[in-house]
């Protein structure tokens, strides 16, 4: 399969990252709204689909509607009219039971870490795969092997206090792959980080997508996306206003 345009007719083809596609799409919206109560149209008629192991950047102004999307893919929020689609989960049937089911099919970075300041680096993993309810005989191997992937190998008995942002980013991605999602959400993961610590982080996310995890990174910087070959997402008003992968004829013109 291939990604729809903001239109919902049948694509004709796909740009995404440099390596070979697998036609399993991983995320799929299809003529997705979302209206709250009190602030009104958030999204309207959205449709795009990811591939597995596509690397795409969602972009936009602030309140543009790109917190809504990813709020969507992991259900925090439903859907007001269309369908969200993640693997074979869809939004249309998903009972609360499966949202834990559909949580494990997703790692999430967040822009403020999210640690746990009174535990170790090896600790703040640990506890994911507790949640997850990993055998303990396993633990220590597998948190080995994801401090080596991040490059924090000897880094596992500091405190996050003791970390630089870069760092405690990289702790928080670590602890992102302990199920070994499908998809990695980045809600912009550099949005508190200098340049050189952005591009460590961007480095080891494309290092991480080249594995085969589907990777989309929310993000309002622009000479990140630039600089990269990657599939762009642009977000305006709640509507899908650029798909690098199809552009769209007749989008209205995007304003910051």
């Amino acid at each position: 399969m291939t990604p729809e345009p903001a239109t919902g007719k049948p694509p004709s083809g796909l740009t995404g990252h440099t390596g070979t596609h697998s036609a399993a799409t991983v995320i799929r919206f299809t003529r997705v709204s979302k209206e709250f109560t009190r602030t009104g149209l958030a999204l309207k008629d959205v449709s795009f689909a990811v591939n597995k192991g596509e690397f795409v950047f969602l972009t936009g102004p602030s309140g543009a509607g790109k917190s809504t999307i990813l709020k969507l893919i992991f259900a925090e929020e439903r859907p007001t009219s269309g369908e969200v689609k993640i693997a074979a989960l869809s939004s249309a049937t998903m009972r609360h039971r499966d949202i834990a089911k559909l949580r494990r099919k997703l790692g999430i970075v967040f822009q403020d870490f999210r640690l746990l300041e009174d535990r170790t680096v090896e600790q703040n993993i640990a506890f994911a795969l507790e949640v997850t309810g990993a055998p303990r005989a396993s633990m220590s191997g597998r948190i080995g092997r994801l401090l080596t992937q991040v490059g924090l190998a000897s880094k596992a008995q500091a405190l996050p206090r003791e970390l630089s942002g870069g760092e405690q980013q990289r702790v928080a991605i670590a602890r992102a792959l302990v199920n070994d999602p499908l998809v990695l959400l980045a809600d912009e993961p550099t949005g508190n980080l200098d340049e050189r610590a952005t591009r460590g982080i961007f480095q080891l996310l494309r290092e991480i997508n080249a594995t085969g995890t589907a990777v989309m990174m929310a993000t309002h910087d622009l000479d990140l996306v630039k600089r990269s070959d990657c599939r762009t997402l642009e977000i305006n008003h709640g509507q899908l206003v650029l798909d690098s992968a199809e552009p769209t004829p007749g989008a209205p013109p995007v304003t910051r």
